[in-house]
């Protein structure tokens, strides 16, 4: 029996139930924190019947052209992926990641699938696997998602009827509300696709500031009146959504003619202020 490593995430046991339900070893390898070569000679230490190389079958519903058509829930979803979702380079999976396992499950279930979810025990952090090429195509070929996308990745095409949420998929993922300061934010490691988020939140009739910063870049929307209209435009028609912070949108209680931003919103100083969050 191999000694095991101390890096590994999953027991042999696991290991083995996972690739005997007709899980891949390149899949395993990713949950269990080793190599596949080290998951075969798990599997073989164990007296494991290997399947052929290339019969890996599915074993779980899939909707595996689900991201060819657009929809509301679509819309939101792709942005959540880049937010949050990681493509793979070596095999045909996506990998979204999140704390709050209801999101997930709610994504699970537009995509068509009843693939578990998996936890990253020492984060607390679920994983939501989609094993198919179709969609890891998709997502590289019609928009423009490719594995170690953090730098690179360019805003998609997204139809300006589904405009807004594919944004708030996004600021699910990588975004944030501070209802006592009247700001939300936006941060990403691509600079090319924060200018265009920039520039359509912008186009929809919201002003914006925009700041660089050593590893990343954020896009700000302020302003007490200005953040009610964004929250009604980015939760009009709303599916899929993070609870936590719709939430926090509506501790506004005055309606919105009695609201007003600032007549001088002095954001360059409010912006140094806000580089912690």
């Amino acid at each position: 029996m191999s000694k095991r490593p101390s890096k590994r995430k999953l027991e042999i046991s696991e290991i083995i139930r996972l690739y005997l339900e007709g899980e891949s070893t390149t899949i395993i390898a990713e949950k269990a924190n080793i190599s596949p070569r080290y998951v075969r000679m798990i599997l073989n230490d164990n007296n494991v019947k290997m399947r052929p190389r290339g019969s890996w079958k599915r074993i779980y519903s899939l909707n595996e052209n689900y991201f060819k058509i657009w929809s509301a829930n679509m819309a939101y979803i792709l942005g959540f992926l880049i937010a949050d979702g990681t493509v793979a380079r070596d095999n045909h999976s996506v990998i979204i990641a999140q704390k709050e396992k209801y999101i997930l499950e709610n994504i699970k279930k537009e995509l068509g699938s009843n693939q578990p979810l998996f936890k990253n025990k020492d984060t607390g952090v679920y994983l939501l696997t989609i094993n198919s090429k179709i969609i890891k195509e998709d997502l590289i070929n019609i928009h423009g998602v490719k594995p170690n996308k953090s730098s690179t990745i360019k805003f998609p095409y997204v139809p300006e009827e589904f405009m807004s949420h594919f944004i708030r998929g996004y600021f699910d993922g990588d975004g944030f509300v501070k209802y006592e300061g009247y700001f939300v934010s936006f941060v990403g490691g691509s600079r090319s696709f924060m200018l265009s988020l920039k520039d359509k939140i912008e186009e929809n009739g919201f002003e914006t500031n925009y700041t660089e910063h050593t590893t990343h870049f954020r896009v700000y929307v302020s302003g007490r009146r200005t953040i009610k209209l964004f929250s009604e435009w980015l939760y009009k028609d709303k599916g899929l959504h993070l609870k936590r912070k719709y939430e926090v949108f509506q501790k506004e209680t005055l309606p919105l003619e009695k609201l007003k931003d600032r007549e001088l919103k002095t954001h360059k100083n409010a912006l140094l202020k806000r580089k912690s969050f």
